[in-house]
């Protein structure tokens, strides 16, 4: 039946329940192939991210390739669980703050380089960026964020 707006309820319907759906639904992949994509993105990631080291003397290439690099590295893990377990994942309560914390350093890298054009800036913004991957990776890793913080409290403890 065609409603005032002239569309069809059924096709309202679709709609709903196609937006219901989980998005990992609608990529219909076989596991071969999720595999493929997730090697693809991974070994693309790793490739510009070192190709970044062959132009690291001009900060602002190397930041873009090493932002793009490291993004296609972190997203190709999509392939294997699927995008909303992902970003589930990315956000949930104990490593929403490293995710925010790593996008956020990802952003003002690409600004300092690409908008500002600060050679110091990118270059500080991508050690940050690195340093906040390794936290939001440690918190994959059951009890090695508590690990790593108490080996850096020991380590960098001035108490004698």
């Amino acid at each position: 039946m065609t409603s005032l707006g002239g569309s069809n309820d059924d096709d309202g319907d679709r709609e709903d329940n196609l937006l219901e759906q989980d998005s990992d639904a609608i990529f219909n992949l076989s596991t071969t192939q999720r595999m493929y994509a997730f090697g693809g993105c991974l070994l693309g990631g790793f490739l510009l991210m070192f190709l970044s080291l062959i132009v690291v003397f001009k900060p602002i290439k190397f930041a873009v390739l090493f932002v793009i690099g490291n993004l296609l590295a972190i997203g190709s893990t999509a392939f294997l669980i699927g995008p909303m377990q992902q970003l589930r994942m990315m956000f949930d309560a104990t490593r929403i703050i490293a995710t925010c914390v790593y996008f956020a350093f990802v952003v003002l890298a690409l600004i300092s380089a690409l908008v500002i054009h600060s050679k110091v800036l990118t270059i500080v913004f991508i050690i940050l960026e690195i340093c906040a991957l390794i936290w939001y990776s440690l918190s994959y890793i059951p009890f090695a964020r508590r690990i790593v913080s108490n080996i850096m409290v020991r380590f960098c403890d001035t108490e004698l």
